[in-house]
C-alpha cells in the first residue's frame, strides 16, 4: 500500500486548481475551457481522497505536513498540514467545486474563461486557508479568497451586484486589518521570548502571554472571524451577497467561505488565547444564540426563497459558533461536523434554488405552488435537502445539532434550551417554504411547462444526498477522525503548558521534513 503521508499530497491538492487556472487561461474554445476546469477540479477531488485513505486513526495532531522555507529570516515558512478539524473541510471544498462547475456548464454564458479561472483560483485559496499552519501563509490565502469572490459577485451577480460585492469586500477587509496586526504582534512577541521570529501556530501555542495581551489579540482575531462567519451583529453583508451572487458563488460562499470564520475560531482563537477564550466564551455564545433566533425569525418573513436560505445560514452558523464556545469536546466535535453538514445542505439548497431560477427567472415563493406534480424528481431531492437542513433524525443535520446541544447543555442549560428553540424555528420556516413551492394547486400558468431535472442536474445532487444519509446513519465515520483533534483543543484550554510539548514535537517533525 502506498504511504501517502510521505508524499506532498496536501501541496498537490492546494496547487492543482492553480495549474488548472493557468490551463484554462491558455485554452481557446468554450467546450475545451469548461472541460479542462471540470477535469482539474475532479482530479483535485480524487487526489484529496488520499487524505481520507491515508489517515492515521486516533492521531490528534497534524498529518500530511509539508514545509518549505519562504522567508526564514523573518520566521515565515510555507508550512501546511491537516488534522481532524481541517481535513473534512478540505474534502468539502474539493467536492463542492466540481459540482459548482457542473452547474455553471450552461448557466454562465458571459466571460466564461474569466469565470472558470476565478473559481479555480478561489479553490486554491480556500484549501490553503484550511491547510496553512503559518499565520502569514494563512493570511495570504485568507485574503486571496476575497478577491475572486468579489469579482464573482460583482461581475456575474444580480441587479445590485456592485453594491453587494463592495459591502462584502469592505466588511471582510476591515476585519482582516485587525487580524494582520495581531499576527504581526504574535511574531514579534515570539521574537521577544525566543530571540527568533516565528508565525507558526505550533510554535505560538503556549507562549504564556499576559492576560491583557491575550485579550487584545483574542478580540482582533475574533473580529476578523466573526465578520467572516458572519456572527451577529456583523451579519448584514451576507444576505446582500447571497441574493446578488450567481448560484455558483452562493454555493461556495455558504458551503465553504463562511466556514473560514468558524474554522478560525477553532484553529487559532482557542489554542492561541486560552484564557480569554474561556473568559469571553459566554459572550460569544450569547451572540451566537441571538444569531440563531434572529436569523430564523427573519427567514420566516422572507418572500424570496434565496434570501430565506441566506438568513438560514446566519442561524445555522450561529449554531456552529454556539458549539465552539460551549467549550465542551462533544459540542466542538459537533460544530466541526456541522460545518461540513451546513456546507452540504445549504450548498444543495442554493443549487435547488438555482435550478428553479434558471427555469422561471423568479425566486418569489408566491410565484410557485404544486411543483410536486410538475417536477417530481426535483421535489424529491428538495424534500430530502429541506429535511437535512431542518435536522431530521437519520440525516446529517440531526447528528451535528444533537452533539452541539449535548455539549451546550454541559456548559449552560439555558443555551441548550434556546438553541433547541432555534431548531424548532428552522423546521418552521423550511417546512413553510417547502409547502409554498411544492404543495397545493398550481395557481400560476407560467409553471405549467416546467421541465424536471435533467441528467446533469441529477448528477450534481446525488453525491450530496448520499452524504446526507451516510453521515446521518453512520456519523462515527467522520467523528472518529474529528474527536481526537477536538479533544486536544479542549485539553489545551485546561492545561496549556502540557499540550505545548505536544505541539513542539509536531513542529520538530515538520523541521525534519525541511532537512530531508
Amino acid at each position: 500500500m502506498v504511504n501517502f503521508t510521505s508524499l506532498p499530497i496536501l501541496s498537490a491538492i492546494i496547487f492543482l486548481p492553480l495549474l488548472g487556472m493557468a490551463l484554462v487561461l491558455l485554452l481557446r474554445g468554450e467546450k475545451a475551457m469548461k472541460s479542462a476546469a471540470l477535469l482539474v477540479s475532479l482530479l483535485t477531488f480524487v487526489v484529496s481522497l488520499a487524505l481520507w485513505v491515508g489517515w492515521q486513526s486516533g492521531e490528534a495532531g497534524m498529518q500530511f505536513m509539508d514545509t518549505v522555507p519562504w522567508a526564514p529570516e523573518l520566521g515565515i515558512n510555507y508550512t501546511v498540514g491537516v488534522d481532524g478539524i481541517s481535513m473534512p473541510l478540505v474534502l468539502l471544498t474539493t467536492l463542492l467545486l466540481p459540482l459548482v462547475l457542473l452547474f455553471s456548464w450552461d448557466t454562465v454564458r458571459d466571460k466564461q474563461k474569466t469565470y472558470l479561472a476565478l473559481l479555480l483560483l478561489l479553490e486554491t485559496a480556500m484549501i490553503g486557508v484550511f491547510a496553512a499552519l503559518d499565520l502569514v501563509l494563512f493570511f495570504v490565502f485568507f485574503e486571496a479568497s476575497l478577491i475572486p469572490m468579489y469579482f464573482l459577485i460583482g461581475r456575474w451577480g444580480g441587479p445590485r451586484r456592485v453594491y453587494a460585492a463592495l459591502k462584502f469586500f469592505i466588511f471582510t477587509a476591515f476585519g482582516s486589518a485587525f487580524l494582520l496586526a495581531a499576527i504581526l504582534a504574535l511574531g514579534w512577541l515570539h521574537f521577544q521570548q525566543a530571540g527568533v521570529w516565528s508565525f507558526n501556530v505550533l510554535d505560538l501555542v503556549g507562549l504564556g502571554l499576559p492576560a491583557n495581551v491575550q485579550t487584545v489579540l483574542f478580540f482582533a482575531f475574533v473580529l476578523a472571524f466573526a465578520i467572516k462567519v458572519p456572527l451577529f451583529p456583523f451579519h448584514t453583508w451576507l444576505p446582500d451577497a447571497h441574493v446578488e451572487a450567481p448560484t455558483g458563488g452562493s454555493v461556495i460562499l455558504a458551503g465553504i467561505l463562511l466556514k473560514m470564520g468558524t474554522y478560525g475560531f477553532v484553529r487559532f482563537s482557542l489554542p492561541l488565547f486560552p484564557e480569554p477564550s474561556q473568559r469571553f466564551a459566554p459572550l460569544l455564545a450569547i451572540l451566537a444564540i441571538i444569531g440563531i433566533l434572529y436569523g430564523a425569525l427573519v427567514a420566516l418573513a422572507q418572500k424570496d426563497v434565496k434570501k430565506l436560505v441566506a438568513y438560514s445560514s446566519v442561524a445555522h452558523l450561529g449554531f456552529v459558533t454556539l458549539g465552539i464556545f460551549a467549550l465542551q469536546q462533544e459540542s466542538l466535535s459537533g460544530a466541526v461536523l456541522q460545518m461540513v453538514n451546513h456546507g452540504l445542505s445549504t450548498g444543495a439548497l442554493f443549487l435547488l434554488v438555482g435550478f428553479l431560477y434558471e427555469r422561471r427567472h423568479t425566486r418569489m415563493l408566491d410565484d410557485f405552488g404544486g411543483l410536486w406534480k410538475l417536477m417530481p424528481i426535483y421535489a424529491g431531492f428538495a424534500m430530502i435537502t429541506f429535511m437535512s437542513s431542518a435536522g431530521l433524525p437519520g440525516l446529517n443535520g440531526f447528528v451535528g445539532e444533537f452533539t452541539i446541544l449535548v455539549g451546550a447543555m454541559k456548559s449552560n442549560i439555558l443555551f441548550a434550551v434556546l438553541g433547541t428553540l432555534g431548531i424548532i424555528l428552522a423546521a418552521w420556516y423550511l417546512l413553510w417554504a417547502f409547502a409554498k413551492i411544492f404543495q397545493g394547486p398550481n395557481a400560476n400558468a407560467a409553471n405549467a411547462g416546467l421541465k424536471d431535472l435533467n441528467l446533469r442536474e441529477m448528477v450534481i445532487m446525488v453525491p450530496l444526498v448520499i452524504l446526507f444519509i451516510v453521515i446521518g446513519l453512520y456519523p462515527n465515520l467522520f467523528l472518529s477522525k474529528i474527536n481526537p483533534s477536538t479533544q486536544l483543543v479542549v485539553d489545551q484550554l485546561s492545561n496549556p503548558s502540557a499540550i505545548t510539548q505536544y505541539y513542539q514535537a509536531q513542529m520538530a517533525s515538520a523541521v525534519e521534513l525541511v532537512e530531508r
